[in-house]
C-alpha cells in the first residue's frame, strides 16, 4: 500500500468553505491512479459523511470492496461512523493521527487543486454544482508525470478494466 503498487487505496479529507457549519466537499484520492472523486456534503459531520459513503457503495455495488480496499482519514469526528460504514464489507478504514496532513499527501495536493477553482473562505453552498464537477475533471484529466503522462481518469479505467477481466 505505501509503495501505491495496487489499486484500492483510498485518501478521504473534508475542504470547507467560509465556517465549518456550510456545505463542505468530501474529497477522495486514489493513491496508486491519483484518481479524484469530491462530493458535496450537507456538513463537516459524521452523518453527512456517512450519507454520502453509502452513496459511492449503492454506485459501485458489489464492486465497492475491490475499488475501496482502504480509506485512510485524519481520525476527525466527521469520520467517526466510517469504520461502522465499511465494517460489513472488506474495507479496512485506517486512521493518521490530526494534522498530519503529509501522511496523506496526495489528498492534501488535491485539496490545493481544488483551491483554484474554490476560493479558501468561499462558501461551499456558494458554488456551483458545475463548478465542482469541473474541479474533479480537471483534477482527473491533467497528466502526470508520476503516472508517465497518463491521466488520472485513464489509468482508474485501467483499473476498472482489469477488475472487470
Amino acid at each position: 500500500m505505501a509503495d501505491r503498487q495496487e489499486f484500492g487505496h483510498w485518501e478521504i479529507d473534508t475542504v470547507i468553505g467560509q465556517n465549518s457549519n456550510d456545505q463542505a466537499l468530501l474529497t477522495l484520492t486514489e493513491r496508486k491512479t491519483r484518481h479524484e472523486i469530491i462530493i458535496r456534503v450537507n456538513a463537516k459531520d459524521a452523518p453527512s459523511i456517512r450519507g454520502a459513503v453509502y452513496d459511492l457503495k449503492k454506485k459501485y455495488g458489489e464492486q465497492f470492496t475491490k475499488i475501496f480496499k482502504t480509506i485512510t482519514d485524519d481520525n476527525g469526528s466527521e469520520f467517526a461512523d466510517l469504520s461502522k460504514i465499511v465494517e460489513k464489507d472488506e474495507t479496512k478504514n485506517l486512521f493518521h493521527p490530526p494534522h498530519t496532513s503529509c501522511e496523506r499527501g496526495a489528498n492534501e495536493r488535491y485539496n490545493g487543486l481544488i483551491r483554484r477553482f474554490i476560493p479558501k473562505g468561499k462558501a461551499i453552498s456558494a458554488v456551483s454544482d458545475q463548478t465542482i464537477s469541473y474541479a474533479e475533471t480537471w483534477c482527473n484529466q491533467l497528466p502526470r508525470w508520476i503516472l508517465g503522462y497518463k491521466t488520472p481518469q485513464e489509468c482508474l479505467e485501467e483499473e476498472l478494466a482489469l477488475l472487470a477481466s
